[in-house]
């Protein structure tokens, strides 16, 4: 995040209190945010056959259908941290955790075009969580904690990755039937919205001197993010390592694990919901140790190495190589490394755009995304002739995510160093 994200002169002057408290209370409640939109982001995964009955969809095409959260996910992550920087947390956040709410209500509705709408909501929604997140910790966290800060809010979204998968397989196979969760989250998703909206405070400065500033005007910190060849470097960075989670094990897993290692479903479900739990430690153990040693670029490229031998493992030797759970875990833990540039482009760009930076690096992040995961379900559809999808068509297709892993490593030795002790 920013050099000098905050120092204790900026802060005072920019908010409603000196306390940092209030900001504190309010990331927590985002925190709630972010896990309950990694959660509707990942609970398709468990519900494949439901929902490709329910819709009258191939596979191909519920994977189409699913990708749709990556376009405005990413389109909104530049309009979140825009909004962010201009109107402050207060609005914002609320506003995204409402829209959130109501693409997940209309998802479960059980209409196919009510859920391609839901799932564009859903996308929307869910990319004002992490922006806002990380815009209340700059403001509640001293800057040596901030990576720290990070890395706990990433946790809580991979919690809600685990609980997507996991706990949510539970439920719609003996306690509620598909439409209910989706119903019940987005109720749920709203009361925090209200709750976000009563207790974030409101910045003064973010709302009096820009009044009058023009409507584009609101988009101007981007030509300072955007202009730093910095800021690309840690999308595609951050964006190479995400897609092992975002297509690999929140898309495919599953399906990789009872087709590829004939693993049974209820079986896959808890081993595929082990990456978010690894995630969870990752993230926070992972931020904290940068701060700790005040260097980024170290922990970046040892959890890349790690990341692409846990990858190459899973992908080339046979399931039974390792103990269960054991490579899930830890390439989950490993993955968390894909935080530390969201840490890097707030460094290395300047104090007042630290919304917009991180608005930046999601949208190129998500970007990254929304292009490989229909591009990844029709090569998987062309190795498959047709025919059940088995270990060599998994193993061909995953070979490109490992070469993304290792394009991620050489990325970072152009990384600037940004930690404390550079």
């Amino acid at each position: 995040m920013p050099a000098n994200i905050h120092s204790t002169k900026p802060q005072s002057s920019t908010s409603t209190t000196s306390s940092p408290t209030p900001y504190i209370i309010a990331w927590f409640l985002c925190l709630i945010f972010y896990l309950l939109q990694y959660s509707t982001r990942s609970a398709p995964s468990v519900m494949v056959s439901e929902l490709v009955s329910a819709f009258g969809l191939t596979t191909v095409g519920l994977g189409s259908l699913l990708g749709l959260y990556y376009y405005t996910y990413s389109f909104c992550s530049i309009i979140s941290g825009a909004a962010v920087d201009r109107w402050g947390a207060k609005y914002t956040i609320s506003f995204g955790a409402l829209v959130l709410a109501v693409g997940t209500c209309l998802f479960g509705w059980g209409d196919e075009w009510m859920a391609s709408l839901g799932r564009l909501m859903q996308g929307a929604g869910s990319a004002f969580a992490f922006v806002g997140a990380v815009y209340l910790a700059a403001r509640g966290f001293p800057k040596k904690y901030l990576a720290t800060a990070v890395g706990v809010t990433q946790c809580a979204g991979m919690l809600g990755g685990a609980m997507g998968q996991s706990t949510v397989a539970w439920l719609i196979h003996g306690v509620i039937n598909w439409h209910f969760y989706w119903i019940d989250t987005g109720l749920l998703v709203a009361l925090i919205a209200a709750f976000l909206f009563v207790l974030t405070p409101q910045d003064k400065s973010v709302t009096a001197p820009r009044a009058a500033a023009p409507s584009g005007s609101m988009f101007a910190p981007y030509k300072s993010v955007l202009s730093n060849p910095q800021s690309y470097l840690c999308g595609l960075c951050a964006g190479l390592l995400f897609l092992p989670t975002t297509v690999g094990s929140m898309t495919w897993g599953i399906t990789f694990l009872t087709q590829s290692w004939h693993i049974g479903y209820h079986e896959a479900v808890l081993r595929a919901a082990m990456v978010p739990v690894g995630w969870m430690f990752g993230c926070p153990a992972l931020g904290y140790l940068t701060d700790k040693i005040g260097r980024r670029k170290p922990v970046l490229l040892g959890g890349i190495i790690v990341m692409a031998f846990t990858v190459a493992a899973i992908i080339y030797l046979p399931g039974n190589t390792f103990p269960p759970y054991v490579l899930a875990l830890l390439l989950g833990f490993s993955s968390g490394a894909a935080m530390i540039p969201y840490t890097i482009i707030k460094e290395v760009n300047a104090d007042n755009v630290k919304g917009s930076a991180t608005g930046a690096i999601n949208f190129l992040v998500f970007v990254i995304s929304a292009v490989v995961s229909p591009l990844f379900a029709i090569f998987l559809q062309h190795l498959g002739h047709g025919r059940p999808l088995n270990g060599a068509d998994f193993t061909e297709a995953f070979s490109f995510g490992l070469a993304g892993i290792v394009l991620a490593g050489a990325l970072t030795f152009l990384l600037r160093e940004t930690g404390q002790k550079r």
